[in-house]
């Protein structure tokens, strides 16, 4: 039923392990300018930031395909960029300027892209998007359209009653679904093991007779055999499948949160396991040049000034479009017919 480690014979190219790196770098790179917009008063409202997960992000989307859909939480950004979404858009929306994914509206904790990325959107209530990721499985099922959807969602909102009724009848219609935690173990301030009663949060699956996997969310490699694993079981007809990444969340909760409640001992295993620095070690064991690494890193911080740029100039929503684009029913995919 469980999977821990993945299969010593699966490896991935050195081709695929640069792709894994520059997506990590790529996601640093944008939260990094975000949580500098952010404390220069340049944002609206607040942000959550992913730094630390990026390799659990990296490896979880290259197994995606692009029929799949995906549901986000409020610390979704990496998500965006593991998609391949544009950073200049997933910026603007953070500015909240109409050049944005929704046109400056959702801002942070609401990117949502149907036309390209097949994203169901990010949510600010912790475990609503499990229902959402459920409803999107069902309705593949009876479309036929072979797609998975994905939701990725983090460890306290398995504690939500969502995350049992919704698995339940997932396993029960066996739909196409795949959920995947980043446990960085950290609800806001609350420590994950002080209100739930197992060490690993997929194990939780097993009471649905759902197969589980739960590994270290620092390999994008580890996460990537996971994550096809997971998604070529669901795409079979078999059901759900859930995997667990254990990650590490460098900041607080929000931007400017000193996560004082922390021991010191969290980021010192965090710094020692840190994904890109791992990774790009282990290419340069593979002959990677480190400077071939320091450009990928360089590409990164230009797109992302170039982002922010793009986000400072844009204009905001003219005031008249407030009610604009609030609820619609005009696509396939909707029950309001």
């Amino acid at each position: 039923m469980a999977t821990k480690k993945k299969n010593s014979e699966e490896k991935c190219s050195k081709e695929m392990l640069l792709g894994f790196y520059r997506t990590m770098v790529r996601i640093r790179a944008f939260e990094e300018h975000a949580a500098e917009c952010f404390t220069k008063g340049m944002l609206a409202g607040n942000i959550h930031l992913s730094i630390g997960q990026e390799a659990a992000e990296a490896g979880a989307f290259a197994a995606i395909q692009p029929q799949d859909y995906f549901t986000s939480t409020h610390r979704g950004h990496g998500h965006v960029i593991a998609r391949g979404g544009d950073p200049k858009l997933a910026m603007a929306e953070l500015f909240g300027k109409r050049t944005g994914y929704c046109k400056g509206k959702g801002g942070s904790m609401h990117i949502a892209d149907m036309a390209k990325m097949n994203h169901l959107g990010a949510n600010g209530i912790v475990g609503a998007g499990q229902g959402i990721s459920a409803g999107s499985a069902l309705a593949s099922k009876i479309m036929g359209d072979d797609s998975v959807t994905v939701g990725c969602f983090g460890d306290s909102s398995t504690n939500e009653g969502t995350f049992h009724e919704n698995l339940n009848m997932a396993a029960t219609w066996k739909l196409p679904m795949v959920w995947f935690i980043e446990n960085n173990c950290y609800g806001v301030s609350t420590e994950i093991h002080r209100v739930t009663n197992t060490p690993d949060l997929a194990t939780r699956a097993a009471a649905y007779d759902v197969p589980f996997a739960v590994v270290d969310g620092t390999d994008p490699e580890e996460v990537y055999w996971a994550m096809t694993k997971a998604m070529d079981h669901a795409r079979s007809g078999k059901g759900p499948f859930v995997v667990e990444a254990k990650v590490y969340r460098y900041q607080g909760h929000y931007c400017g949160d000193p996560a004082v409640y922390r021991p010191a001992k969290y980021m010192e295993d965090a710094l020692a396991n840190d994904g890109i620095e791992k990774l790009g070690k282990k290419l340069i064991g593979m002959g990677v040049k480190e400077e071939d690494l320091e450009a990928i890193k360089k590409a990164a911080q230009e797109e992302m000034d170039e982002a922010v740029k793009f986000a400072d100039e844009s204009p905001y929503p003219d005031p008249s479009e407030v009610t604009d684009d609030m609820y619609t029913a005009d696509n396939e995919r909707c029950v309001a017919r």
